[in-house]
């Protein structure tokens, strides 16, 4: 365990995770500051990841991101200003998602249990190959945004969604499928 506690609470975790996770603070903080071009935030992306970011990968910093070894975007995948990861638990954007500003994905979480309730456990999140969430919208641990879905600004996702559907609320629920080939 750490011995640095300034909360008075135990770290859950291992010395390395701990380390890589205020490693992964380091170069946020570095990231968030001042401009940067698409491709420096890739290369940051790269470190922060310990994988491979394709070239049509976008960020926009400002973006905070606890762990990044268990965080994969795909292609042509959009992440707007302000978002924040807490990704212990794995997060997976597929290719081509759009993901809107200041969007919280949490793949952590605590249990109700007072007794225990400073142990920490993680679930993945998927945002589908060409999903779209909204601003503001929060995903919780565990979800599933499946292919092609519109999660409405404001959304607090609690449960999976359905490929094709557009949902919308506090928790999300399904308003509709997505209407394909309509232009305004």
């Amino acid at each position: 365990m750490s011995d640095n506690k300034p909360t008075g609470k135990e770290y859950v975790g291992s010395d390395e995770l701990y380390a890589d996770v205020k490693r992964t603070m380091k170069l946020c903080a570095e990231m968030n500051t001042g401009y940067h071009t698409e491709a420096e935030v890739r290369d940051y992306l790269r470190e922060i990841t310990g994988g491979e970011i394709d070239d049509t990968v976008r960020v926009f910093p400002p973006f905070n991101i606890n762990y990044g070894r268990t965080t994969r975007f795909g292609h042509d995948c959009f992440v707007n200003f302000g978002c924040t990861f807490l990704a212990l638990g794995g997060i997976n954007i597929e290719d081509g998602a759009f993901i809107g500003p200041h969007c919280v994905l949490a793949t952590e979480y605590h249990p109700e249990d007072p007794a225990i309730r400073h142990s920490l456990l993680t679930k993945p999140i998927v945002i589908g190959r060409n999903a779209w969430l909204g601003a503001d919208v929060k995903v919780l641990a565990g979800v599933t945004i499946g292919e092609n879905a519109i999660v409405a600004a404001g959304s607090v996702v609690t449960a999976d969604v359905p490929a094709d559907m557009v949902v919308a609320g506090s928790p999300a629920r399904v308003i509709r499928p997505i209407k394909k080939n309509v232009v305004k």
